[in-house]
């Protein structure tokens, strides 16, 4: 029968190794799998971390291997390419940073040596390679070792589990095809088995690769949330009377559709999918988890009340595609196609996709295989076409059950062509954030919906950065927790009402590593996350969600860790799902509120000396203090030293423009136009010679500049941007650019921009 070792224990590393070793090396680094060499410099910013080829090696006794007439190894996940040595000589390759991989090990001495050659440095022909998360390098998910008799189910087919379980859901009852794959079935039969709750309630065999259909009765479906109800399939490998190999898989069994009008519908219900984007990284680890850190992720989630998840923007572990089938959660996986199409990347979509579906086909949280995200940032083409109607036709072709769908960029027009291969299409919008206002979120969904009635929209991305700033007054691009917080209120008014939006997933569930980032004060992070990078702080917009979301009454004191205010009277927001709050300050009521059509809950407070807040909602309560004080405190107003255009005072007279102003009202003068020429003309030539030495060597784009070089642009590309960047103000665009430009030349812009009157205002 099969039998299979874990051999995470005892590996060697180097960074600086050149070749395969002969023999394992005194002097390279002991260290245990799971592992990423950047798990430190891929996190503190400066778009420098090391992104090169490292060596890892094992020495593995014979008797140590599981027993087996035939041997494979199998590792999980090595970002982002590999080639894998037994005993001096290679056996494998492997492109592709987040899928699991298997390979035949033959010629086995009494001692042997696995060597691993691990490369994550920059390339144009496998994903990704330009995206706003840091690319870890390293084995950072298991390595095992399968042992199987001569004749065993199929260890080759592209990383799948060699089974294949596909329920049809027919009134009361379902019929379970199941399919198996040998790779000899000489002389074999297949019995299949169906387990519910420990029992086996279904047997029929089979011959070789044959499908067999087996029919349950009154079929316990699989219902989100509600009942995550999960069967297993059996399937084991007879020879001469004797079981050879056995494997199983489990599965559930549900209907789903989505429909253009009405969203998501799970088992004939209309079951909107409201959550979060994930991705996988964590403080000095990065992506190398362990299970106990994807049951912390989940539990986060399911406690929030979201039902679904977008697995951004690759494959992410078995472990939690596992915990998301038992806990009901709906799901979008992806494949890393991001950002920039690579026309010599076409042979490696292809294949990500194929482990894609082929690993996670019985998953029955997975509704949807996402083909590509933002891939239009530099503009559409025939060959980005090509290889996005390839996709989508491999996908139906390996998968009948479930649709495809996109992550389009906000500036990418809706009659593109691009647009509408998928089957279901969501968009990624930060109207508030990168421009524009909150408020245009809905009315560009209306447009869509009104424009096209018959494609399913969705909302694939949306949200805004913070850390731990503080303001009474909230405005875009401060990166407070206030603002968070009232941007998301904003969305959630807006998601609900419009029931036809099929998905709507925040960005991000929590605060990740991007080393390219120079933003709200920390270097190396995008701030996102509703919950703080460590998972040990819940931002306010968090509890927004849950109050919105989850059935379980919970209330929530917005601001915390905003004590010292200098205004009169304050605001305090609440947020509770119960009928009706109260609010005490110094144990007297300021008041009673009835919850209205949302969670949100308001109330002007007296700020005299200290005051001890209290909000109750039945039995539950919620507290904190804020302190009357003259001055702001600086502690909560943002500080950006080491950033360009903090290291000089801006000049801003009255009546005049300046950097300080947003790019709308510099552009709403004639010589505040000419102005933006001149700027644009600056950024473009920024893109073509900003570039930075990584340290072996390669040249690396360099943030925001670096990914914009070689974009095409289209007059619909020009009217989306402006309509999101007219309100930035252009001091934050230097910012974002990450030090593209010289103090000297933002210091010349603002002067030049000093000498021109503003508009009047109507």
């Amino acid at each position: 029968m099969r039998n299979i070792k874990v051999i995470n224990k005892d590996w060697l590393f180097s960074k600086s190794a050149k070749a395969v070793p002969a023999a394992l090396p005194a002097d390279w680094e002991a260290l245990d799998l799971p592992f990423t060499w950047n798990g430190k410099d891929g996190q503190d910013g400066g778009n420098d971390y090391y992104r090169g080829t490292c060596w890892f090696a094992k020495s593995i006794k014979a008797d140590e291997l599981p027993e087996g007439e035939v041997k494979y190894l199998q590792f999980d996940g090595v970002n982002s390419s590999c080639e894998v040595f037994w005993n001096g000589k290679s056996i494998t390759k492997h492109d592709g940073g987040y899928s699991t991989f298997r390979v035949k090990i033959k010629d086995i001495k009494e001692e042997n040596i696995l060597a691993v050659a691990v490369d994550n440095s920059a390339n144009d022909r496998v994903y990704p390679q330009n995206a706003d998360f840091t690319f870890y390098g390293g084995i950072y998910r298991d390595v095992s070792v399968i042992g199987v008799p001569e004749n065993h189910f199929d260890l080759d087919y592209y990383g799948a589990p060699g089974i294949m379980v596909t329920p049809e859901i027919k009134g009361k009852d379902a019929e379970i095809e199941i399919k198996t794959f040998l790779e000899d079935d000489d002389d074999c039969v297949v019995k299949y088995a169906i387990i519910a709750d420990g029992q086996v309630i279904a047997e029929a065999e089979g011959k070789g690769d044959d499908k067999v259909k087996i029919k349950l009765e009154n079929v316990h479906l699989w219902d989100g949330l509600k009942d995550p109800y999960l069967y297993t399939a059996k399937a084991t490998l007879v020879a001469d009377g004797k079981e050879l190999d056995e494997i199983s898989t489990r599965f559930g069994c549900r209907t789903f559709k989505i429909d253009p009008e009405k969203g998501f519908i799970l088992n004939g219900r209309e079951y909107p999918l409201r959550g979060v984007s994930r991705h996988q990284d964590r403080p000095d680890i990065g992506n190398a988890l362990l299970p106990e850190h994807h049951k912390e992720d989940l539990e986060l989630i399911l406690e929030m009340g979201a039902n679904t998840i977008r697995l951004a923007h690759y494959q992410h572990s078995q472990v939690f595609y596992d915990l998301c089938d038992e806990a009901g959660l709906v799901l979008w996986a992806e494949i890393p196609y991001i950002s920039s199409h690579m026309p010599t990347g076409y042979d490696n979509t292809i294949s990500q996709m194929k482990e894609l579906v082929a690993q996670n086909y019985n998953h029955p949280s997975i509704v949807v295989w996402g083909l590509s995200n933002e891939i239009t940032i530099a503009g559409s083409n025939p060959n980005l076409i090509k290889n996005h109607e390839d996709l989508n036709e491999l996908v139906h072709d390996m998968d009948k059950t479930r649709l495809t769908t996109i992550a389009a960029v906000s500036m990418c027009d809706i009659d593109d062509k691009y647009v509408h291969i998928s089957d279901v299409l969501s968009y990624n919008h930060y109207f508030g954030w990168y421009g524009g206002s909150t408020e245009m979120n809905g009315p560009w969904f209306d447009n869509f919906h009104k424009k096209y009635p018959n494609k399913a929209i969705g909302l694939s991305e949306y949200g805004c950065e913070a850390l731990d700033w503080h303001t009474s007054q909230p405005t875009q691009g401060d990166y407070t927790e206030e603002y968070q917080a009232y941007y998301h209120e904003e969305l959630i008014k807006q998601i609900a009402e419009r029931p036809y939006l099929w998905a709507t997933h925040v960005w991000n569930m929590f605060d990740f590593a991007a080393d390219a980032r120079s933003e709200g004060g920390e270097n190396g992070m995008n701030h996102k996350g509703l919950v703080t990078f460590d998972r040990k702080y819940k931002k306010d917009s968090y509890y927004a969600y849950q109050a919105w979301l989850s059935d379980k009454p919970m209330v929530h004191l917005c601001s915390k860790r905003y004590i010292d205010r200098v205004e009169d009277v304050t605001k305090v927001t609440v947020y509770s799902n119960c009928d009706e709050v109260e609010l005490f300050a110094n144990g007297v009521s300021v008041g009673k509120q009835t919850k209205g059509k949302y969670p949100f809950f308001y109330f002007d407070v007296k700020n005299e000396g200290e005051t001890v807040l209290t909000v109750k909602a039945g039995d539950l309560e919620d507290s904190g203090t804020i302190r009357k004080v003259d001055k702001p405190n600086e502690a909560y107003i943002m500080k950006e030293e080491g950033q360009v255009i903090n290291w000089f005072e801006i000049n801003t007279p009255d009546g005049y423009l300046s950097i300080n102003n947003t790019i709308g009202d510099i552009m709403a003068t004639f010589g505040g136009k000419i102005i933006m020429v001149k700027f644009l003309l600056m950024l473009k030539n920024a893109m073509g010679s900003k570039k930075k030495e990584s340290d072996d060597g390669e040249k690396k784009d360099m943030g925001v500049a670096g990914s914009m070089s070689g974009v095409k642009i289209s007059p619909a590309m020009i009217k989306n941007v402006y309509a999101m960047a007219k309100g930035f103000a252009l001091k934050r665009v230097f910012s974002m650019l990450g030090g593209t430009f010289s103090k000297e030349e933002i210091l010349e812009l603002n002067a030049k921009l000093n000498k021109i009157k503003k508009a009047n205002k109507k």
